[in-house]
């Protein structure tokens, strides 16, 4: 799979889309042994290893959370969180008995566009590209959480994640043309060249491609 391809929900990959190889990087995994979101993409595999490699001589510890992500796994966790988010929708309107025609009115369509935002559809996770890791620390107990860009770690990942290929896919500032939160956790393998032209440029992979 091409290093530099574009997913989101207006390009997405179709169920059949899985990486020709996946490999397990040696590096340090918040998930068990044998968990398919331990592996990645061979190229973001050994990008990964010289990332972290270089942050343990920095003094960094940084670890692994999520990796690969096939199209039906992500399928299950979307309708899990459109489940949840529909189950707060109901709990909501409930608590306020004048206006819960008003929001029930809303919910089926304020539900969709907040599990859009927190996840993503089938066929539009990176994930599935095995080309994205989730990263975290112990700063913010290997949680996937806003905080960690504000920890050490994190500032260290956003400035020398480039040198190794990486960029942060969903920086903060830029969530109406992601499409997505931001997400200082999440890292997506692009090449180094790529990677460096986008940090310098400010541009995300959407306003990349649009100018291509």
């Amino acid at each position: 799979m091409d290093a530099t391809i574009l997913v989101n929900r207006t390009h997405r990959l179709p169920r059949k889309a899985i990486p020709q190889t996946l490999v397990e990087p040696e590096i340090i995994f918040d998930a068990p042994v044998g968990d398919r979101k331990r592996l990645l993409a061979v190229s973001a595999a050994k990008g990964v290893e010289a990332l972290f490699a270089r942050g343990k001589e920095e003094g960094i510890y940084l670890c692994g959370v999520s990796g690969y992500r096939s199209y039906e796994r992500q399928e299950e966790l979307y309708q899990k969180k459109l489940r949840e988010q529909q189950e707060l929708d109901r709990l909501a309107a409930m608590s306020d008995d004048d206006v819960m025609q008003a929001s029930m009115n809303r919910v089926s369509q304020d539900t969709e566009r907040l599990t859009r935002r927190n996840i993503a559809p089938p066929g539009a996770s990176e994930h599935q590209t095995g080309l994205a890791l989730d990263v975290s620390c112990q700063a913010v107990d290997y949680q996937l959480d806003e905080r960690f860009g504000e920890t050490r770690e994190g500032r260290w990942l956003k400035r020398c994640a480039p040198l190794y290929g990486f960029i942060l896919r969903y920086p903060k500032g830029k969530e109406h043309i992601t499409g997505y939160g931001w997400e200082p956790w999440h890292i997506r393998y692009v090449t180094r060249s790529l990677a460096l032209y986008l940090t310098l440029t400010g541009l995300t992979m959407e306003e990349y491609y649009e100018q291509k």
